[in-house]
């Protein structure tokens, strides 16, 4: 049995942003996928053609701008690529029956719940697993981390037999992702003794507490509590990125943890090793990938590496920065089919099949 069919499921994206505009790019050539629209919040960006958006040639959809467009389309999935979450379109769409696949700030629920209230006084996750019920639709949050880099921590547990701890880190140069509103509202360039970097810190990383719970459920293991803790990183010089400014003394670096307890005893782990810039006080050996490590018996030590296409100049920034989209985008487009056959309510990794994690052969 095969996950591929001879029809396309009809996508309609959401946001030409960073992730948006490498996903029109990695989507017109992916087997499965038919791309029937895309979805803008920039007026100046409705009425064009999204291959020209995305620095494309034309490709024959032209952008739109209301939630009413996007449901009159009719496609059977809408992926979801803005910085932040808009569970107001989440709800019409859901409630129409289109499934969403989304990258923006969701793994299970709990950081939205936790940091973003719904104005209804409802949970978030309420809110939308409702509206799955009405539209018989079905809703899935991934990216690279949070989202594959815990299925591989998970997956790399597979042959241990007495397993007592579990971490997987992001130890990445983050220079590259070109998102100003989402490095301004973890604190980066503020003085790090301002006493409300810490609250921004973790209001906006705590998404990665879902990818703690993730692991945890996977594993059949009930947490106490999932903590957070941090080390900052301040800049020794002034630093011009050019798209952003680190002044002397600003966050340009930081480690953070989150810990799932049992017992006290840490026993599920995500770790977040930032770099903006190598001119910080303390600074961390940067290793540029995704690591798991298990402690048990036997142990495991595991580097998940990325590297370009042959041929790829990552001396040009903007090849540099669209490694980083392409794999926060991909586990999007490829769980694609594994969504819009599941169930209906929210769903997490841990529901998915294999084949879900599967990327595509270029025939």
């Amino acid at each position: 049995m095969t996950h591929v069919t001879s029809r396309p499921i009809r996508v309609f994206q959401v946001a030409t942003g960073n992730v948006g505009s490498e996903m029109i790019k990695r989507l017109g050539p992916h087997p499965d996928l038919e791309l029937v629209g895309v979805h803008c919040y920039s007026a100046d960006k409705i009425g064009r053609d999204v291959g020209e958006l995305a620095g494309l040639d034309p490709v024959g959809v032209v952008a739109t701008g209301t939630v009413e467009e996007i449901i009159a389309a009719e496609p059977e999935v809408v992926t979801f690529h803005g910085v932040f979450p808009d569970e107001d379109l989440y709800v019409r769409v859901l409630e129409a029956g289109i499934n969403i696949v989304t990258t923006a700030d969701w793994i299970t629920g709990y950081h939205r719940d936790t940091n973003h209230p719904h104005p209804s006084g409802r949970r978030t996750s309420e809110v939308l697993q409702d509206a799955c019920e009405r539209g018989g639709s079905t809703f899935y949050g991934t990216g690279m981390n949070p989202g594959l880099n815990q299925i591989l921590g998970v997956v790399c547990s597979a042959d241990v037999a007495d397993i007592e701890n579990v971490t997987t880190i992001e130890s990445v140069d983050v220079s590259c992702h070109h998102s100003a509103d989402t490095w301004r509202e973890v604190g980066y360039g503020l003085p790090v003794d301002d006493p409300a970097l810490p609250g921004m810190l973790k209001k906006y990383t705590e998404v990665f507490a879902d990818s703690v719970y993730l692991k945890a459920d996977c594993f059949g293991l009930d947490l106490d509590e999932v903590t957070f803790s941090y080390e900052l990183g301040a800049c020794t010089k002034d630093v011009d990125l050019g798209w952003y400014q680190l002044p002397k003394g600003s966050l340009g670096g930081s480690y953070v943890k989150y810990q799932g307890l049992v017992d006290g005893v840490p026993r599920v782990e995500t770790h977040l090793e930032w770099q903006m810039t190598p001119h910080t006080d303390p600074s961390w050996e940067i290793k540029g990938c995704y690591i798991t490590q298990i402690k048990g018996d036997p142990q495991v030590y595991n580097k998940h590496m990325i590297f370009p296409a042959p041929g790829v100049d990552l001396s040009k920034p903007e090849d540099f920065a669209s490694i980083g989209m392409t794999v926060t985008g991909m586990p999007a487009l490829h769980a694609i089919r594994s969504v819009v056959a599941a169930p209906p309510g929210i769903v997490t990794s841990a529901d998915l099949p294999l084949r879900a994690f599967g990327g595509r052969f270029k025939l």
